[in-house]
């Protein structure tokens, strides 16, 4: 996926690059295009040690702070999608709307239209009861191989649910 700004506006950071300053205030949302996927929407938030492009994330306000997903959260949070290897300390951008590259274990697979939930801290997998990602699908099917699946995402958010 190569997406591009599709605003009226500057890129001074590509939606695939990080950056040790921060170029926009932090929470700052942009659309972009790709040829392939279509439009998709971007945020703009603090990467976290160990995150991959793909990598499922949550943030929190109003700091904008991610943090790889957990595995089980009860926790109601929103969900993104890193665009690149955005380590600690460093800005990038995250996708939250249109055709997200996830990153998921090798052995996982998926059917098109799954519903997918967090399989290991911040990679995706097969939904278990109670653990979904709630607006995000499997976009297509995917096999054990890849490290990838494409997801069709729409403002996804970890599933909260009483225990």
């Amino acid at each position: 996926m190569a997406y591009s700004i599709a605003e009226n506006a500057l890129l001074g950071q590509a939606f695939a690059d990080t950056s040790t300053k921060k170029i926009y205030e932090l929470g700052t949302i942009f659309r972009g295009k790709d040829p392939t996927y279509g439009g998709g929407e971007f945020i703009y938030l603090l990467g976290v040690t160990g995150t991959i492009v793909g990598s499922v994330v949550v943030w929190d306000d109003p700091t904008h702070q991610t943090t790889l997903a957990p595995v089980g959260s009860t926790l109601p949070r929103p969900v993104a999608f890193a665009m690149s290897a955005n380590v600690g300390s460093q800005y990038g951008w995250y996708q939250i709307n249109g055709m997200a590259t996830a990153a998921k274990a090798t052995g996982t697979t998926f059917a098109a239209g799954a519903a997918v939930g967090v399989a290991a801290t911040g990679l995706v997998a097969a939904a278990a009861a109670g653990q979904e990602i709630t607006g995000a699908l499997a976009a297509s099917a995917a096999t054990n191989g890849p490290t990838t699946v494409v997801l069709h995402v729409d403002r996804p958010r970890l599933q909260g649910r009483i225990t």
